[in-house]
């Protein structure tokens, strides 16, 4: 397990965080995740180089991100986060262009799935699966695809990858975890632990994490729902961030661990005193540059080309 060393840059943006979120109104919009069940945003400008395709995949929509000289080797399968109550944001378009770039140019699927409470679980699962068949059927392998997913999203993730495992189904060729919230009873130790230090989430819960409403009439123990409690052989590469201040901090350790002990190839990377998807800062800290530097490294490595 790799741990890194907190920037000062790090830290301001830490508490600066931390401000924001102990705010009476706009803390509790964030934490609640009022502010992800009704974004107003801008409209997201394409970068120079790529274009975005909008497909319409019958109950949800597809964004496919291509270079215009697009590498067919690769595509990133993303999944956003925003606790199952957001839809995709601009944030999720930019991240499509950092994973890439990371991968050199590879092409970026991103999924606006259903989400609750007016679609709880299996609703997200089901759409994340559909979309992935969908790579399958229209020109990919599974040697070609990597799922990657933050928070939400990242749990996500590893709930459609144990689905495939147990339904015998092809595996992708890695995954990528940031922040994953792979533990929907909040029961993991640093739940407690970090209670009173989590800039993002910390000290409530009255907060997206404890009144999900994605779990519906379901069992939170549940694999799909909460991957932290699957179990994890024949599983492909995985590379796991996550910050040291979070909440979710167990969620990631302990899916590490059970990936290790049974035999799987996982790199897991805890960044001293960093929030939530702190990768969201993109190249403003180091953290965040150092994370997306691992990223890069991720796609080499499962591709063979280090």
């Amino acid at each position: 397990m790799k741990r890194t060393i907190q920037s000062v840059q790090g830290r301001i943006l830490s508490n600066l965080m931390a401000d924001i979120t102990s705010a009476h109104v706009i803390g509790k919009k964030i934490k609640s995740g009022e502010y992800r069940k009704r974004p107003i945003e801008p409209v997201w400008r394409c970068p120079k180089g790529y274009q975005l395709l909008k497909q319409y995949m019958g109950n949800y929509e597809m964004e496919l991100l291509e270079p215009y000289n697009p590498k067919r080797s690769l595509v990133v399968l993303q999944l956003h986060g925003g606790g199952y109550i957001g839809p995709m944001k601009n944030i999720y378009r930019t991240f499509a262009v950092l994973y890439s770039k990371a991968a050199d140019g590879a092409s970026v699927a991103t999924i606006d799935y259903r989400v609750a409470p007016e679609n709880p679980y299996p609703a997200a699962l089901e759409d994340a699966i559909h979309a992935y068949f969908w790579l399958l059927e229209n020109g990919y392998s599974k040697e070609q695809i990597v799922v990657a997913g933050d928070s939400a999203g990242g749990g996500l993730a590893l709930a459609l990858c144990l689905y495939l495992r147990d339904e015998c189904k092809p595996l992708p060729k890695g995954i990528i975890t940031m922040s994953a919230w792979s533990d929907l009873t909040c029961e993991g130790e640093s739940y407690t632990s970090n209670y009173e230090i989590d800039p993002l989430f910390g000290n409530t819960k009255d907060s997206m994490l404890f009144q999900s409403d994605y779990i519906g009439d379901n069992d939170a123990k549940n694999p799909y729902i909460s991957p932290v409690f699957g179990e994890y052989h024949e599983f492909p590469p995985v590379l796991m961030q996550v910050g040291s201040a979070e909440m979710l901090l167990s969620d990631t350790l302990e899916v590490a661990q059970k990936i290790k002990e049974q035999g799987g190839k996982i790199r897991v990377s805890v960044y001293e005193g960093m929030f939530h998807v702190f990768q969201m800062s993109k190249f403003l800290i180091p953290e965040s540059r150092e994370a997306w530097k691992e990223v890069s490294f991720f796609f080499k490595s499962i591709l063979n080309k280090l």
